[in-house]
Formats: structure tokens, sequence, C-alpha cells
């Protein structure tokens, strides 16, 4: 299984197998989850392509999840999700979304990784900042980003 480390984190592909682990954790942060197991189904090499489980070292404890809607594109660009809204404030979010585009970046089919956010998301938006992603588009209510 892939697995990416953070100092405080193991960031693992989310798959059937991780269903067990989940209920046991009676984690649900909300249909992202479920949507990528379905696709998975259908499409194996979706495979780190969708969601991550984003996993405390310290306490083996899911506490959130993070990752890609979908394999790059044809311009070599792929887009972020990150969910961790219950442990805000401790800087897991940075860690695990930073670690997720080092990764892809490393992959020689992406160039960009993107991101979206509401220009209201003020956590969001800081946590985009410290990751060293760039304002690409600024429109009325959604500030997209980029990172080569």
């Amino acid at each position: 299984m892939k697995t990416l480390e953070t100092k405080r984190l193991a960031i693992v592909p989310c798959t059937a197998d991780s269903v067990n682990l989940l209920q046991s954790q009676q984690y649900d942060n909300g249909p992202e989850i479920d949507r990528h197991l379905q696709e998975l189904l259908k499409d194996p090499s979706l495979f780190t392509w969708g969601s991550w489980l984003i996993i405390r070292k310290s306490d083996s404890r899911v506490i959130g999840d993070a990752g890609f809607k979908g394999k790059p594109d044809d311009q070599r660009r792929v887009e972020i999700y990150g969910l961790l809204e219950q442990y805000r404030n401790h800087g897991y979010a940075t860690e695990a979304i930073n670690a997720l585009i080092e990764w892809a970046l490393a992959n020689e089919a992406v160039e960009i990784v993107m991101a979206e956010t509401d220009r209201s998301n003020l956590a969001s938006i800081r946590v985009l900042e410290k990751v060293k992603m760039k304002k690409a588009i600024e429109k009325e209510c959604v500030i997209y980003w980029a990172r080569q």
C-alpha cells in the first residue's frame, strides 16, 4: 500500500479495505470517500487519484481526508481537495496537503496542482498560501490556485 509520511501523519489512499477502519472510528466527513470508492470499483486506475486518509501517527486516528478530484488531465493538471475541519489550527491540513502536492508533482503525469476555495474560507486560504500555492484566477466568490 502506498503511504506518504510526514512528521505527525500517515497519508494513505482510501480503498475498499479502508471501510472497516472508517466504520470502527465512526469517521464520516461527507460523500467524497463514498463517491471515490464507487468510482474506484469501476476504474482501478483511479487508485491514488482520489481520496487519501489522513491518519495521526500518535493514536492511529483518521483525522480527515484529502486527495485529488481525478487523474491528471491532458494538460498535466490535477485538482486537490482537503477536509480536516474538526482538527483545525494544528497544522495537520498544511502538513497533509503539502505532502500530497509534493507527491503529485513528483509524478511525471503532473505539472500543475490546482485548488479552489471560496473567498470567504479563510482557513483554507491560509493553508493554500502556506503550501506555496499561488492565486491563478479570482472570481467574485471563488479563488482558483496553482502550484507547479
